[in-house]
């Protein structure tokens, strides 16, 4: 089809549909509302006759789990092909090792400046000494961070990372299936290198890898198209799940960890951003879809593909670039889970236990936040960092069981922080060595993520 049919196409279809109907950030907007409302209708309902859940509340919980699956599933054939691509156009890139080293740098110093922040929040706020929680709600942690995690960590368990768990219950044994994504980095790295060293004999490795990554990123567009029915039923689902009831006598760590989210969301990166004389306005209009998938998903790893690619397409990082730095990131960039989560927990376990802290307790909380990010990439979450740093300072653990009420609606901020700010570094990194695409940095957001790839496939 000629190009000049495509544009008139193209053109009739903008002048019959309202920009909100063709582009994805309002899309995302409206399925957040759609979501709240529809949660409220849903918390108002009564449960069922057998004492279970209202149909609306199971249906919002369904469709938004699933979606989450969705992207999930699609995280290891993308990150593996990405990678592997990545590193064999490393040939092009002429300062690859300097980028790696940066990204790293600027993982550690993002997350010290956002433990300081955590660190002063909770020090003025003194979360734990204005609750009203009692010591029923302790609950020792289940799963437990280490040290000795990271290393571990790094040995892959198969060629994909992948976990199998069994269990039995009443008779009956369920299998899932898991994978460690910091496994599979290296994984995909190290087969990356062999295809380099190959060299000829391993071009049609490579061809089959390219290829295979286009059509992962054509399955992984079509999953995004529906980011908005998702983004809906998510929000849904926490609105008539949680709702603000289980704030009650946590409120004030609750405000305390938003206070501190809130304060590196819209002061830190935004500094950041102005020091590297980048628009703040074209960075948060170009993350916003995967911020907001990140506040309703709560998986930094479900909305990794899509943080992936509007680091691309929206922020203008290279493609080799990104593949790496995002997957990256969205294992040991956690701002918001690994350092000021933890920081203002910390605090809040020693007042309420009445554990005084000193210079050297605050100095070790900070040097947690800073590496210690790496040292929970094979099991992830929040509350595996947080018990390692309760540990690290000889806190009890079971006071990581007195914050669980408020886990989830603290985790929704969390995860859009830390998915910002995976998007951020890669963004900051390609603008200090001369690689970010500025007009596509500061283009008009319009579309959908990968609608560009449709609109090629169309006029092939």
């Amino acid at each position: 089809m000629p190009d000049t049919a495509l544009s008139a196409r193209a053109e009739k279809t903008s002048r019959r549909l309202p920009r909100w109907a063709t582009s994805f950030g309002p899309q995302i907007v409206l399925g957040l509302v759609v979501g709240v409302v529809v949660g409220l209708v849903a918390r108002a309902m009564p449960d069922a006759a057998d004492g279970n859940e209202n149909w609306l509340v199971g249906t919002v919980h369904t469709l938004g789990s699933s979606y989450v699956k969705l992207l999930t599933v699609a995280v290891i054939p993308l990150i593996f092909t990405a990678i592997v691509s990545s590193i064999a156009n490393l040939r092009e890139v002429t300062n690859a090792a300097r980028l790696a080293v940066q990204t790293l740098l600027w993982f550690a110093f993002t997350a010290f400046v956002a433990v300081i922040v955590g660190l002063v929040v909770g020090l003025i706020v003194e979360p734990g000494a204005r609750t009203d929680v009692s010591t029923s709600a302790e609950k020792a942690p289940g799963t437990t961070g280490s040290w000795w995690a990271f290393l571990t960590g790094l040995v892959p368990n198969n060629f994909l990372g992948l976990n199998v768990k069994t269990t039995l219950a009443e008779g009956a044994a369920t299998t899932t299936l898991s994978f460690n994504v910091l496994q599979l980095l290296v994984v995909a790295v190290a087969v990356g290198i062999a295809a380099l060293k190959v060299g000829d004999k391993a071009a049609p490795f490579l061809e089959i890898n390219a290829s295979l990554l286009a059509i992962v990123q054509k399955v992984l567009w079509w999953i995004i198209r529906l980011a908005p029915i998702g983004t809906a039923a998510l929000i849904a689902n926490a609105v008539a799940t949680y709702g603000w009831d289980a704030i009650g006598s946590l409120g004030w760590f609750t405000a305390a960890v938003y206070i501190g989210l809130a304060v590196v969301f819209f002061g830190v990166y935004p500094i950041l951003l102005r020091m590297h004389g980048l628009s703040v306005r074209s960075f948060y209009s170009g993350v916003w879809p995967a911020t907001q998938l990140g506040f309703v998903s709560r998986s930094s790893i479900g909305t990794l593909p899509l943080t992936e690619r509007i680091t691309e397409r929206n922020l203008g990082v290279p493609r080799e670039y990104a593949a790496f730095a995002v997957p990256l990131g969205s294992t040991t960039k956690m701002d918001g889970c690994a350092a000021i989560y933890p920081a203002v927990a910390a605090i809040f376990v020693a007042e309420f236990y009445g554990v005084p802290l000193g210079i050297t307790d605050y100095l070790l909380i900070v040097i947690v936040a800073v590496v210690g990010s790496a040292a929970t990439a094979g099991t992830t979450g929040a509350t595996v960092m947080l018990t390692l740093t309760l540990s690290t300072l000889g806190l009890p653990l079971a006071g990581v069981g007195l914050l669980l009420a408020v886990e989830p609606i603290v985790d929704m901020g969390r995860t859009a922080v830390n998915v910002t700010g995976q998007a951020l570094v890669p963004t900051i990194v390609a603008k200090r060595e001369g690689i970010l695409d500025r007009e596509r940095y500061d283009a008009d957001r319009r579309g959908e993520p990968f609608a560009d790839e449709d609109a090629a496939v169309a006029a092939a």
